[in-house]
């Protein structure tokens, strides 16, 4: 896809999350909107996956560490033909597999189960770790939240990653200023982010996480910086492409009523003219 497709998939996207979150009446929708354009990218134009074949041992893995927006990966997922289009209805339904969050062991495609923050970029580590020991080639992301890296855990890993030099590990934040409940200045501002992740030995780009030709640039294989793990701060928008969502705090997890599902709906099918 070109960046104009890709733009049209990511609101295409965003359209069928807004839709789950109303009818499921539940979900994170804040967070969602502000990281399609990131997988879009990721599942679209830069990692190697096939949904025939879910578990080849060749293929790039995600972990989607900010596991609260696993609704977004599922149409991501579906998109690529990993579940059918209409599973996506059963969103939190009873005895769906498309829980509040990502599981490996129900869904094809999911790399790993997540939903506690500062679990995935550990996990990450070990995979890339891995790859580098049997001198395979696949690549390993990951994408944390910004408020996601107050935790500990994360420093642990990233100090891990640079010791063991794993250039074949991405780490994405979304750096969408907002956590739950709060701004993250207000919270424990752990930003700026790059000069901290540069101090531990890590290679940093900062980005415009919504704009397509810098997302797919930054993250092609031939920007892999050798010996050094790479993170990529992308500065996005909670609640990305519609009007009365976007920075606001209170739509980490609210749902729209029907008059603001209209709304957003509209908004997004004129952005996708």
């Amino acid at each position: 896809m070109n960046s104009h497709d890709l733009r049209l998939m990511a609101n295409k996207i965003r359209r069928r999350d807004v839709q789950a979150v109303f009818e499921a009446g539940a979900g994170h929708i804040g967070g969602e909107m502000s990281v399609i354009d990131l997988l879009t990218a990721l599942y679209f134009d830069i990692m190697s996956v096939n949904p025939d074949n879910p578990n080849d041992p060749k293929r790039d893995r995600l972990v989607l560490s900010k596991g609260h927006t696993a609704l977004a990966l599922y149409i991501v997922l579906s998109e690529k033909g990993f579940i059918a289009k209409d599973e996506i209805s059963t969103f939190l339904k009873p005895h769906s597999r498309l829980n509040g969050h990502p599981n490996r062991t129900k869904v094809p495609g999911v790399e790993t189960n997540t939903g506690p923050l500062g679990h995935g970029l550990p996990i990450a580590v070990g995979m890339a770790k891995a790859a580098q020991m049997n001198d395979e080639p696949w690549r390993t992301f990951v994408i944390t939240g910004d408020g996601e890296m107050q935790e500990g855990s994360n420093w642990e890993a990233i100090m891990a990653a640079s010791q063991f030099k794993l250039d074949n590990l991405t780490l994405i934040i979304d750096h969408n200023r907002l956590q739950q409940g709060a701004r993250l200045v207000d919270t424990n501002d752990v930003a700026p982010l790059r000069p901290k992740l540069e101090a531990f030995g890590w290679a940093v780009e900062e980005i415009n996480g919504h704009n397509m030709d810098e997302i797919c640039s930054v993250l092609a294989a031939d920007k892999v910086v050798k010996g050094k793990p790479k993170c990529i701060v992308a500065h996005t928008n909670k609640g990305q492409g519609i009007s009365f969502m976007s920075d606001d705090v209170a739509w980490h997890h609210k749902v729209p009523n029907e008059q603001q599902y209209k709304q957003a709906m509209a908004e997004l099918e004129e952005a996708s003219q």
